[in-house]
C-alpha cells in the first residue's frame, strides 16, 4: 500500500458516515421511481440532502438535473455524476419494497415503473458522497460538484443539462468521474481503459407502402412483406459487410404495422437499435443499414422512399488511459486484487462522457457490482445465466449491502484521488 492510498483510506474510514440512513433512501427511491424527464420527486430528495450537507445547490438543469458545488479552497475542480431515472418496466422482484408505481410517460401512455438499471443505488450512494467528502473537507482542498443527471435512459439528460448552459451555471470540471452498478459480485469494481462501452443509435424507420383489402394484395405494395425483407438483410450487416475482428450489433427492436386482420396496412413503422466501438465501423455499419432499406424499398416499387429518423444517440465512453491508470491503482490499494476487475467492454451504451468531452477534459466510467455472493458463486460453477438477472430485466434486485458501501468508498476514493488532499503537501 502506497502512502497516498492508505492516506485516503484512513480519510474514508474516519468520515464514511452510517449507512443505516441510505440504505434506507435507496429504498424509498426504488419503491418511488421516475421515469425520465420526470424524476421532480428523486430531485428533490437529492437536492435537499446536499444543501444540508453544505453545498450550494442548483436545481432545474435541462429538466430535473442538478448539482451541488463545495469550494473547498485552491486545488482542482472534480464533478462525480449519478443519474436518476428508472424505466417503464413491471417489477417482479417480490422484494418487499417493490415498486408498484403507474405513471404516465411524456409520451401520454400509462406506464408501470422501476428502477431496473441500478439508477436508485447511484442516487443513494452519491448522497452518501456528499457527505463523506463534506466531513473531510479539512482533508482535503478544490472544488467538489456533485451532479445528479436526468433522462439517461432517453439518451438525451446530459445533452438537456449542457444545452440548458451548465458549465455557465457551475465551475468548469478538470476530470468528470461516473459509475454504474454492474450485474457483477457485490463488493467488486470493474474499471478498463481506453474504450469501455459502446456508441449507439437508434432509427426509427417508416415504410411507406400502398395499402389494399387484404382480399386484394395485387393492388397492394404491402409495407409488412417489405418490412420483413429489409429485416432479414439487415442480419447480413454484421455477417457480411464488417470484419470478424470488429464488433457491432443490428438489432430490430420493434415492428408496428396495421390494425385489421383484412387490411394491409399504407405504412409499418421499424425500430433499429445499432451498436459500435469503432467510428470507421460506426459509419460503415450505418451507411449499410440505409443502403439495404433504401434498396429493399426500391426493389418492392414503392411510391415514396421510406423515413429513417434518428431518435436517440449515444456517444462511445472512453476513459482517459493515464488518469484510469491513476485511478486503478489507488483502487486496487484500497479494495486489493480480489476485489477490483478488469471490465470488460460493453456494448450497452451511456451519455455520460458527454459531460466531459463537450469540455474537452478527461473522464473516467467504471462498474461496482451488486450479485448477491452465494448467486455469483453459484453462477461462477454453472455459468447458468437464469441466477444473474441482468438491468433492464423486471426481476433485477440488487443486494443493498456492500453494494451501496462500496458505491460510496469507490466514488469517494475517486474524488479524493483528483482533488488535492493534505497527502500531497506531504501532512
Amino acid at each position: 500500500m502506497t502512502f497516498q492510498s492508505g492516506h485516503m483510506r484512513s480519510i474514508i474510514e474516519e468520515f464514511r458516515p452510517g449507512l443505516k440512513p441510505f440504505e434506507a433512501a435507496y429504498r424509498d427511491i426504488h419503491q418511488h421511481p421516475e421515469l425520465g424527464r420526470q424524476e421532480k420527486r428523486t430531485s428533490e430528495i437529492a437536492a435537499s440532502h446536499l444543501r444540508t450537507a453544505g453545498y450550494v445547490t442548483t436545481t432545474n438543469i435541462g429538466g430535473y438535473g442538478l448539482t451541488g458545488v463545495l469550494v473547498n479552497g485552491p486545488g482542482p475542480t472534480v464533478l462525480l455524476r449519478a443519474d436518476m431515472d428508472a424505466l417503464p418496466i413491471r417489477e417482479r422482484t417480490s422484494l418487499p419494497y417493490a415498486s408498484t408505481v403507474e405513471t404516465i410517460d411524456t409520451d401520454g401512455e400509462k406506464k408501470p415503473v422501476m428502477h431496473a438499471c441500478g439508477h436508485d443505488s447511484h442516487v443513494a450512494a452519491m448522497m452518501g458522497v456528499s457527505t463523506l467528502l463534506a466531513n473531510a473537507r479539512e482533508r482535503w482542498s478544490g472544488t467538489l460538484i456533485i451532479l445528479f443527471q436526468p433522462d439517461e435512459e432517453h439518451g438525451a439528460g446530459a445533452r438537456a443539462m449542457l444545452d440548458d448552459k451548465l458549465y455557465s451555471k457551475i465551475p468548469k470540471p478538470d476530470i468528470v468521474l461516473g459509475q454504474h452498478l454492474a450485474p457483477f459480485k457485490t463488493g467488486v469494481v470493474l474499471i478498463r481503459s481506453g474504450v469501455f462501452m459502446a456508441s449507439a443509435d437508434t432509427f426509427k424507420v417508416t415504410i411507406f407502402g400502398r395499402g389494399s383489402h387484404g382480399a386484394r394484395p395485387q393492388d397492394s405494395i404491402d409495407p409488412v412483406v417489405l418490412a420483413a425483407s429489409i429485416i432479414l438483410r439487415l442480419q447480413t450487416v454484421v455477417a457480411r459487410e464488417i470484419g470478424p475482428e470488429d464488433v457491432a450489433s443490428v438489432t430490430c427492436a420493434s415492428i408496428h404495422g396495421g390494425k385489421a386482420h383484412n387490411v394491409i396496412p399504407d405504412e409499418v413503422e421499424i425500430i433499429l437499435n445499432i451498436r459500435t466501438f469503432e467510428p470507421s465501423v460506426r459509419e460503415k455499419v450505418l451507411a449499410a443499414v440505409k443502403r439495404i432499406i433504401r434498396g429493399e424499398a426500391i426493389a418492392s416499387g414503392v411510391v415514396k422512399e421510406p423515413d429513417v429518423d434518428l431518435i436517440v444517440s449515444y456517444p462511445l465512453t472512453v476513459n482517459d488511459p493515464p488518469a484510469t491508470q491513476k485511478l486503478t491503482e489507488v483502487f486496487t490499494s484500497y479494495f486489493d486484487n480480489n476485489r477490483t476487475w478488469e471490465a470488460p467492454r460493453h456494448t450497452a451504451s451511456e451519455d455520460f462522457s458527454l459531460l466531459a468531452s463537450s469540455i474537452k477534459v478527461p473522464s473516467i466510467f467504471w462498474n461496482f457490482g451488486g450479485v448477491d455472493p452465494e448467486k455469483w458463486e453459484q453462477y461462477e460453477r454453472t455459468r447458468d445465466p437464469k441466477l444473474i438477472p441482468n438491468s433492464h430485466q423486471d426481476n433485477y434486485a440488487p443486494v443493498i449491502e456492500p453494494t451501496l458501501k462500496t458505491g460510496i468508498d469507490a466514488m469517494s476514493l475517486a474524488a479524493l484521488t483528483f482533488l488535492k488532499t493534505d497527502a500531497d503537501d506531504g501532512g
